[in-house]
């Protein structure tokens, strides 16, 4: 209860994120308008992060490994095994960084995609399509925070501009 430095809830984050610093601190962030968050849009990026880890760990231990047995190739999973808890916590720097993470993914499943036969061809295109719900469903969320903190660096813009008074200017 008394703990100085409680831990920022998801609305905090947004204000802060919004506005470009912590909210209080400056003065434009009390103007800025709070941004809704896309929850369907995080949930579903965070379902679909989950289906692309179990995919990469299935497609090379049992499905269509490159090497019979399995390949060390399902070590792919981790990166987006460390993307999952910034994720499924709706952090919007994690979302960032992981929906430009994906698109390696995508290029992977493209490229399976085409030259696999079979299973494999099938696992890339998969692969593929995860990603690119991934990604759409990340910029979703990240998207309307990211006009916001623009909206607000315009708008100290202009406050910034009012406050300080204007020099003349020399003829010429």
């Amino acid at each position: 209860m008394n703990d100085p430095h409680p831990q920022p809830t998801e609305l905090d984050d947004a204000r802060r994120d919004a506005s470009g610093a912590e909210f209080g601190n400056t003065s434009a962030a009390a103007t800025v308008v709070p941004v809704q968050p896309k929850a369907a849009a995080a949930l579903v990026a965070a379902f679909t992060l989950v289906a692309m880890i179990v995919l990469a760990v299935a497609w090379e231990w049992w499905l269509a490994p490159l090497r019979l047995g399995g390949s060390l190739l399902v070590l792919k999973a981790l990166p987006l095994l460390s993307a999952l808890p910034g994720v499924w916590r709706r952090r919007l720097y994690t979302m960032q960084w992981a929906s430009m993470l994906i698109l390696l993914y995508f290029a992977e499943g493209i490229v399976r995609g085409w030259s696999d036969h079979g299973l494999g061809a099938r696992l890339g295109w998969l692969q593929a399509a995860l990603a690119v719900i991934f990604f759409a469903c990340a910029l979703a969320y990240v998207g309307p925070f990211k006009r916001a903190a623009k909206r607000a660096a315009k708008q100290a813009a202009k406050q910034a501009a009012k406050q300080t008074p204007s020099e003349p200017t020399p003829p010429a």
